[in-house]
């Protein structure tokens, strides 16, 4: 939390007065606030001591999360993440107008802006609305006055119930019931909300479109917060949190190890009582070592099927889209991923979201062996990804030995030289810089490509892959995109 006041003359003596010292807080506001320790992580924020107050209130991983203000940040300062403002003053015509925009601004995350008046601006609200609406000018009829922002509290009620109702007849035309998950307990509860999760999970479209109305009443309840009467909505509320956030955290802690646990627990359980071995191996699961026929005996057994796929999907995703940031020549694992999704979201009957199972797992173990492909080659993920843009077809054994080569000298002499520049990125000459080392490394007699295999054409041609990689993936040292932050 931070007070935000404007400089003025004579400040000193003014605040000494009230047995105050505003220097520290002057200098905290002209020469920035520090960085917590957790923020250095972040390869943007590696080098940076201090941030400026404004730029540390916008940015989201900052803690700085409240500001005390009077006049300054007000009417002009714009933040699309600010939800809420508490206005305390006394606020008319544009200045208020412009003070209300601060928290309307479209954030993602953000639903809606919430404004608490302490003072009662709603006098001096509606009149401004009349005048910078629209309202009350010759072309809207010369009449003032008329414009309301607050709708009538019996309004805000129907459309919160009509929001529930959207819900509860979703799942129930599914075969779920928000009034099971409402008034059960226990083990009824706990199948109850895997029946509306199933239910969501459908498909791609019908997930999205509960997301969306769920957030809907969400919205529409916090519209009602000061409304008498609402609290007859809050358990429909509630129940309907439970299920969107746990499809949340479906989506937050997705991982194929835990996915392929959770189902031999189904059959574990349904099958014998074994004894833990200590020595057993929690961790990791091997997909090439995987039972596939008894995985898919688990699968079957399994009450949540749907919602299993959409887990592994996004456990698939998470990890498809970290290795084509690492290698963009990985798009036919991409294609092959959406061909697989198509397919499952065109048919819904029980053998096509077994087959889709399955083919995700198989899926899935061919990424795997693409994150081994580096080892195999005898390079980093890095140099593989310069090395594959390298690479050409009907190459000889030695000729692919030197392109390794090539590959990882190119990539440590421009960590060495070039990229160690900060920004190097946004000035022509040190862009210039890079792409002219890259295609000097490759021409080379010394330490370029093998002549015999690549026309002049063929270097011009890689030297311009290798530079748009360069840029895309090394913005700074060391890449965002290999760190193991991204792993």
């Amino acid at each position: 939390m931070v007070v935000v006041v404007s400089e003025e003359q004579g400040e000193v003596d003014k605040f000494r007065k009230w047995d105050l010292d505003i220097t520290p807080h002057r200098r905290l506001i002209k020469e920035g606030i520090e960085l917590p320790a957790a923020m250095h992580a972040d390869p943007r924020f590696r080098n940076m001591q201090r941030m400026a107050l404004d730029e540390a209130f916008k940015e989201d991983a900052h803690p700085f999360r409240i500001a005390i203000v009077c006049a300054m940040w007000l009417t002009g300062f714009d933040v699309p993440s600010l939800s809420t403002l508490y206005l305390d003053k006394p606020l008319k015509a544009h200045n208020l107008m412009q003070a209300i925009a601060r928290a309307n601004r479209v954030h993602e995350g953000k639903n809606n802006g919430l404004i608490v008046d302490y003072c009662g601006i709603l006098k001096n609200l509606r009149k401004a609305l009349a005048t910078f609406a629209g309202t009350g000018d010759a072309g809207h009829g010369g009449e003032a006055g008329d414009t309301d922002p607050a709708r009538p509290e019996e309004e805000l009620l129907a459309d919160l119930s009509e929001a529930i109702a959207f819900v509860r007849s979703f799942l129930e035309e599914r075969g779920a019931s928000l009034d099971d998950i409402r008034e059960k307990t226990g083990f009824a509860r706990n199948a109850a909300i895997v029946a509306a999760k199933e239910a969501a999970n459908e498909n791609d479209e019908t997930r999205k479109r509960f997301e969306v109305i769920c957030r809907e009443v969400f919205k529409k309840f916090k519209a009602c917060l000061n409304v008498q009467g609402v609290n007859a909505h809050r358990a429909d509320y509630d129940t309907i949190n439970v299920v969107y956030k746990s499809l949340q955290q479906d989506r937050e802690k997705a991982d194929i190890s835990d996915i392929i646990r959770q189902l031999h627990q189904v059959v574990d359980a349904a099958v014998e009582i074994r004894e833990q071995d200590d020595n057993a191996d929690n961790g990791v699961y091997d997909i090439s070592k995987i039972d596939f026929d008894r995985l898919r005996k688990e699968f079957e057994s399994s009450p949540s099927k749907r919602t299993t796929v959409q887990n592994l999907k996004q456990a698939i995703e998470t990890r498809l889209q970290r290795l084509l940031a690492q290698n963009p020549l990985r798009t036919d694992f991409q294609q092959h991923y959406e061909k697989i999704v198509a397919e499952y979201n065109r048919e819904k009957d029980r053998v096509t979201i077994e087959q889709t199972f399955e083919a995700l797992l198989t899926f899935e173990q061919s990424l795997s062996e693409e994150e081994r492909r580096a080892v195999r080659e005898g390079l980093d993920e890095e140099s593989l990804a310069i090395f594959d843009l390298l690479r050409k077809s009907d190459l000889s054994g030695a000729d692919i030995k030197q392109i390794k080569k090539v590959a990882v000298e190119l990539l440590a002499r421009l960590k060495a030289e070039k990229l160690k520049i900060d920004h190097w990125r946004d000035k022509e000459t040190t862009r210039d810089a890079v792409r002219i080392t890259i295609r000097d490394y490759l021409w080379s007699d010394d330490t370029g490509l093998p002549v015999a295999a690549y026309t002049e054409d063929d270097v011009n041609e890689k030297a311009e892959d290798v530079f748009r990689h360069v840029y895309r993936a090394y913005p700074e040292l060391p890449s965002p995109f290999y760190t193991s932050s991204v792993a």
